[in-house]
């Protein structure tokens, strides 16, 4: 995939809208993970020192179309210091723009046209701009306005982290050091079917975990207690096994949990295998045999593909066992030159954080979905639209 990148690109002096995500968690006002606005700021740097005069357009949340300041954009701008622009159509700014100066648009989606990728609203946005900059990886899943939209009205091109995200993906898809080992988890087998099947296709062992391991459990007979899984998936993810079977990639299940009688930070955790569950157990987290088994696969593995947590590890220490142990074992193995690994999807990068190992995983996405949806196999429409015909 050959992507318009922003190498050798004149900016001088140019108006240049730049899309980045800074969708980032804020709690009462402060944001608690940078890690998204840090990854946007080598093309940020490139620009001004360009001489490019930039205006970042960003989302923050769900606002649904509409002006709500609980999802203002200006915790961003405090945090980077620089002025935040309280409506993004608004043009006024711009006459007083000098070279190198960087402003921030308020949310892009405090207007309906964003996510209905309204042809007029696009234009408004595109307005009195020369360039179009896709930095934000994690949302180019996604034709909005500010992904394709003005991507069809201004020469467009892909920033240093958009670039970087595709170059490191396409490279563990095409042609990856192997053996491979996957591990996905999560809540929902219904919402990863199509991702469960391409690791399944791509990778030599696939380890299924959390919520989703607990349904293909339940598939096979296992019991579940009171604990989330997908009754109506069964049939689904019997097939998945048998796909992984027709591609010779070996399916590694839990084989016990983490459990509680109640969904609690601070209930008292018991590990059980699946024949030991009694009909009031909550699953919160991988038990010890899954996760000593999980970790000798990643230690035999060349390549770990990793995306979803195996367990509330939000809730520590007594339930981010299972996640930690993966992440710390996966740092281990890259650190030591044994291992390329790949780890994407908003809770998996906050557990890397958590356990202080993010900066030895050889690439951490910014992505979620679109993280997903690429592995996937997917075109994703604001990436299409930067690349060379």
């Amino acid at each position: 995939m050959k992507l318009r990148t922003i190498e050798n690109i004149d900016v001088r002096g140019k108006f240049v809208l730049l899309r980045d995500d800074f969708n980032v968690q804020i709690v009462d006002g402060v944001i608690t993970d940078t890690f998204r606005i840090e990854q946007s700021m080598p093309t940020i740097n490139a620009l001004r020192a360009g001489g490019a005069r930039i205006a970042i357009c960003a989302h923050l949340g769900r606002p649904k179309g509409t002006k709500n300041m609980e999802y203002s954009m200006t915790p961003v701008a405090k945090y980077m210091n620089i002025p935040l622009i309280p409506d993004c159509l608004d043009k006024e700014f711009m006459k007083n723009m000098k070279d190198g100066d960087v402003v921030l648009l308020e949310n892009v989606r405090f207007y309906p046209g964003e996510e209905s990728n309204d042809p007029n609203f696009s234009q408004k946005l595109a307005e009195g701009f020369d360039i179009f900059i896709n930095d934000a990886f994690a949302v180019s899943h996604r034709a909005h306005a500010s992904t394709v939209g003005v991507a069809e009205i201004l020469p467009s091109y892909a920033g240093k982290l958009l670039a970087s995200e595709i170059e490191h993906l396409s490279a563990v898809m095409e042609n990856p050091k192997r053996p491979l080992l996957s591990i996905v988890a999560g809540s929902k087998v219904s919402t990863k079917i199509g991702v469960l099947k391409a690791l399944a296709k791509l990778s030599d062992k696939l380890i299924i975990g959390g919520a989703l391991g607990t349904t293909f459990n339940y598939a096979l007979g296992g019991k579940v207690g009171n604990s989330l899984y997908e009754a109506d998936q069964k049939d689904t993810a019997l097939k998945i096994l048998e796909y992984a079977k027709r591609n010779n990639c070996e399916v590694l299940l839990p084989l016990d949990k983490g459990v509680a009688k109640e969904f609690t930070k601070d209930a008292k955790r018991v590990n059980k295998n699946f024949t030991e569950i009694e009909d009031d157990d909550v699953i919160i987290d991988a038990g010890i045999a899954t996760t000593e088994r999980d970790t000798a696969a990643i230690r035999n593995a060349a390549t770990v593909i990793w995306n979803g947590t195996v367990g509330m590890a939000e809730w520590q220490p007594t339930w981010s066992y299972g996640s930690f142990a993966i992440a710390k074992t996966i740092a281990e193995q890259t650190r030591a030159g044994k291992l390329e690994s790949i780890v994407g999807g908003g809770d998996t990068v906050a557990a890397l954080t958590a356990c202080g190992v993010k900066d030895d995983i050889t690439y951490v996405s910014t992505g979620g979905g679109a993280f997903l949806e690429f592995i996937e196999g997917r075109k994703l429409p604001g990436i299409m639209i930067l690349e060379n015909k």
